[in-house]
C-alpha cells in the first residue's frame, strides 16, 4: 500500500485543488482512496461532496472542572495554574483552561476532576473519486496532531479492507505537528509551491522536515509563471536538495471556476493545456522511483 501526501509550507498554495485533481485521475483505475488530513482546516469535502457513512466523535484533552462540594478553597490549584484559568472563586474557564493537569495532581483533597472533552468530529464518507476518511475539528479545539493520526489510520484500515492501494492526502500546512503527524510513514511527499520568496523559504523548511522523518519529497511549482525568475530559483534550490521537481502549473482561472462549481480540475469544462501540463505531473509523480520503486509504468495517462 502506497500513501501520497500533498503538503504546503503554507496554507493557500493549491494543495486542495492540485489533490482533488489528482484523485479524479487515481478514480479512473478505482484502486485509490482518499484521506483529508487537514483536519484545522478542511476544504477537500467541498470538491468531493462526500456521503457520510459514518460519523464518530474525536475525543481530545481533558479540561479541569472543580467539585464546589470538595473544593476547600486552599488556593493551590489559583497559585498553581500558569494559564490564569483558576478564578478567586475556584471556577475554571474553559477558554483558558489548556488541559495541563497540574491543579488535578496537587489538590489536597482531590476536589478536581478531568475529563476528556469530545473535540470534533471524523468521518468515513462516499465520494464519486472514491471511499474518502476525513474530519473536523471543533472551533479552537487542540490535539489536532492526534486527530491526523487518527485519521491516517482509518484510511488504511479502510484501503485494507476495501482492496485499494493508494491512499492520496491532502495533508497540512506548514511544518508543525499536524504535519508531523500526516508525514511520518508515508510513501512520498508533493510539496506545492508558490514563486515566491516566502515561497521558497517555507518549501526549505519542509524540505528539511521530510529528510528527518526520511521521506522522498517531490516538488510542484504552482503558478510558475507569475515569477519566471523566483521558480528558477526555487527549483535550483530543490535541486541541490536532491528533490526531484515533478513539474509546473501556470496561474490559470480554470481553477477558481471548477471550485466555484463544486468540482475538480477535470470535471469541469473542455481539455486545455493546464489539463493536459496537470495530467502530465500526475504521471510523474505516480511513476517516480519514490512511488513506483519497480519502474513499472502505473498510470495509463503516460500514453495518453
Amino acid at each position: 500500500m502506497r500513501e501520497l501526501v500533498i503538503i504546503s509550507g503554507k496554507g493557500g498554495t493549491g494543495k486542495t485543488s492540485l489533490t482533488a485533481a489528482f484523485a479524479a485521475l487515481a478514480a479512473q483505475e478505482q484502486r485509490s482512496i482518499l484521506c483529508d488530513a487537514d483536519v484545522d482546516a478542511a476544504d477537500l469535502h467541498l470538491l468531493t461532496q462526500p456521503d457520510i457513512r459514518r460519523r464518530t466523535d474525536f475525543m481530545g484533552g481533558s479540561k479541569a472542572q472543580i467539585n464546589p462540594d470538595l473544593c476547600t478553597g486552599c488556593g493551590t490549584c489559583h497559585s498553581l495554574c500558569r494559564f490564569d484559568a483558576i478564578s478567586e472563586r475556584f471556577e475554571v474557564d474553559p477558554i483558558r483552561c489548556e488541559g495541563c493537569g497540574v491543579c488535578v495532581d496537587f489538590c489536597p483533597v482531590q476536589a478536581i476532576d478531568f475529563p476528556v472533552q469530545r473535540c470534533g468530529e471524523w468521518y468515513i464518507s462516499d465520494t464519486r473519486l472514491g471511499p474518502m476518511v476525513h474530519a473536523r475539528l471543533g472551533i479552537a479545539e487542540e490535539n489536532s496532531g492526534k486527530l491526523v493520526s487518527l485519521v491516517r489510520k482509518e484510511v488504511r484500515q479502510l484501503a485494507e479492507t476495501s482492496d485499494r492501494d493508494l491512499i492520496i492526502t491532502d495533508g497540512p500546512p506548514g511544518i508543525g505537528c499536524p504535519v508531523i503527524a500526516a508525514i511520518g510513514g508515508a510513501t512520498a511527499l508533493v510539496i506545492v509551491v508558490e514563486p515566491t520568496v516566502s515561497g521558497l523559504h517555507d518549501m526549505e523548511r519542509v524540505i528539511d522536515l521530510a529528510a528527518h522523518f526520511q521521506v522522498p519529497g517531490m516538488i510542484v511549482v504552482n503558478k510558475f509563471d507569475l515569477n519566471l525568475e523566483m521558480t528558477e530559483v526555487i527549483e535550483k534550490s530543490a535541486h541541490s536538495r536532491n528533490v526531484t521537481l515533478v513539474g509546473r502549473v501556470p496561474f490559470d482561472p480554470v481553477f477558481t471556476h471548477s471550485m466555484v462549481e463544486g468540482k475538480t480540475l477535470f470535471e469541469y469544462g473542455d481539455e486545455t493545456e493546464t489539463h493536459q501540463l496537470v495530467r502530465k505531473i500526475w504521471a510523474n509523480i505516480i511513476n517516480s522511483p519514490s512511488m513506483n520503486p519497480f519502474g513499472i509504468v502505473d498510470f495509463k495517462a503516460t500514453i495518453q
